[in-house]
């Protein structure tokens, strides 16, 4: 689905018109519905900018807006295969059903995408016995990450990032005695 589709699908979900979502993002009043019609059709794509700022008005994570675009069948299938190049997702079947799973042998990155698939369907299964309230699921799914307490996500700088320092630096780190 387009960024377009999920500003729609989101604006619908809160209820909100185009010339409201419009005027709340700072378009002017006048000509705010078209302005948002524009990027709910795909004609415009929003900058960064303008995403995070729909993403707040919407109460949603702007990864919740931005996502890969798999309105088709095939480019559903190209996201599937580009998982399964990067993270070991495989295809098998299980009891008559198709079934997706995660190779965790692949590397570091396929099992934090397993903690992460466990992490859903713990939320899942607790909307599944009326333990969280679907409103409840929607809030954490479109927050991913931000209501996970299963992970504490930090940006850790690159080793190549690190050694720069290290290296600009070296000279003010003290001498080891």
């Amino acid at each position: 689905m387009a960024i377009g589709e999920r500003i729609h699908f989101f604006r619908l979900l809160r209820g909100m018109t185009q010339k409201y979502l419009g005027t709340v993002v700072g378009f002017p009043e006048r000509s705010a519905d078209v302005r948002l019609a524009q990027y709910e059709t795909g004609t415009r794509k929003p900058k960064a900018e303008l995403t995070a700022a729909l993403a707040q008005a919407l109460d949603v994570s702007p990864h919740a807006l931005d996502v890969p675009d798999i309105d088709s069948y095939v480019g559903l299938m190209h996201t599937l295969f580009t998982l399964e190049d990067l993270y070991g997702l495989t295809v098998s079947e299980a009891d008559g059903e198709v079934c997706l799973k995660v190779n965790k042998s692949k590397g570091k990155e396929a099992a934090e995408l397993l903690k992460m698939l466990y992490t859903w369907k713990e939320q899942a299964d607790k909307l599944s016995n009326k333990e969280i309230s679907q409103d409840t699921y929607d809030k954490w799914r479109y927050h991913y990450p931000k209501f996970d307490t299963t992970e504490n996500w930090v940006k850790v700088p690159s080793q190549e990032l690190s050694d720069a320092l290290v290296e600009a630096f070296k000279d003010q780190l003290k001498p080891d005695k």
